[in-house]
């Protein structure tokens, strides 16, 4: 593999040794309206119904379909068009999507986008509202998703998305689509368990595992983005903020680890920039494209790899004196 950056990982200027601000115990925690709380944790605790369904091959295998499925819809839809606009593609694809991103129960489409830009705005700095240098690890990874002030949608920093109504529907009633998987998976393991008992499932089953487990997974692995990307992994491109890319955390994402990549370039539909960075979104969106369903997807600036030769130019003639 080739060197990714000279740096290897550190937390940005030692924020959680010198900054008042990182302790995990600040009022900031006073900001959680603790009714906001109980959806979230009703969902972790339904996991613990595996003690009593048991698993099958059927039920494994449905949560991991519903993990990637949904997971790409917040990488593809969610964070590359939604917030970024890296693409163009139908009005029907973009609703479906996002309802298929609501589903994973991390709100809608509008909320998510405008919480995203004004992240990119004032990424680990000031505002930033899920920086782990200014705010600690679990506020930026969790914490900060069930504060009061930013439950509201700021509809004002979407104003290229409030024009389809069927988003701003679907961005106000975004519960609607978390029940309706839930159900269904409830279905479908009772349908399975009638129609295939030698699958050796249930509907109970299939509800603990493809709704309840898949969707505590995919909310911890988005997550890891906005947390531990900006703490763990190697720095390539000089950014104002402390993103990192993280081939781990680009393998449970679907290529969001390559986070130093996407705040260096976040115009760029893809962020994995090199053959070897797993960016498996954006091989699914040129599948896409070849099928019709999107189209116009940015390529990433020439900069990008301008910047990459001359890292290496320096690694190279360090590696010389040395």
């Amino acid at each position: 593999m080739q060197p990714e950056t000279l740096a290897s990982t550190r937390r940005s200027d030692a924020a959680h040794e010198t900054n008042p601000h990182v302790s995990d115990h600040d009022p900031q925690w006073n900001l959680i309206h603790w009714r906001r709380i109980l959806p979230t944790l009703s969902i972790h605790l339904l996991c613990l119904g595996v003690i009593w369904v048991g698993w099958s091959w059927a039920a494994v295998i449905a949560a991991l379909a519903l993990y990637l499925v949904r997971m790409f819809a917040i990488t593809a839809f969610y964070h590359r068009y939604f917030s970024h606009r890296t693409f163009r593609t139908h009005r029907a694809t973009q609703f479906i999507f996002a309802a298929i991103g609501a589903s994973s129960a991390q709100r809608g489409p509008l909320w998510w986008a405008a919480h995203h830009r004004e992240h990119h705005r004032r990424s680990d700095r000031e505002g930033d509202v899920h920086s782990p240098g200014l705010q600690g690890v679990l506020w930026s990874h969790f914490g900060w998703f069930l504060a009061e002030p930013n439950i509201p949608t700021n509809y004002k920093a979407t104003p290229d998305l409030v024009k389809f109504p069927e988003l701003v529907w679907i961005n106000r009633w975004h519960v609607a689509p978390v029940l309706a998987l839930a159900a269904f998976t409830w279905l479908l393991g009772a349908g399975l368990a009638k129609w295939a008992p030698g699958l050796g499932t249930s509907g109970a089953q299939m509800f603990v595992w493809g709704f309840a487990i898949s969707t505590v997974l995919l909310h911890h692995a988005t997550f890891t983005i906005n947390s531990l990307a900006h703490m763990f992994g190697r720095k390539r491109y000089p950014t104002n903020d402390d993103s990192r890319n993280n081939l781990l955390l680009a393998i449970i994402t679907l290529g969001e680890g390559w986070h130093n990549n996407h705040h260096y370039a976040p115009g760029a539909a893809r962020q994995g920039f090199y053959w070897w960075e797993i960016d498996i979104s954006y091989y699914v969106l040129a599948l896409m494209r070849r099928l019709g369903l999107v189209w116009d997807l940015n390529p990433a600036p020439e900069r990008v790899y301008r910047q990459s030769a001359r890292i290496e130019e320096v690694a190279e003639v360090e590696e010389v004196r040395a």
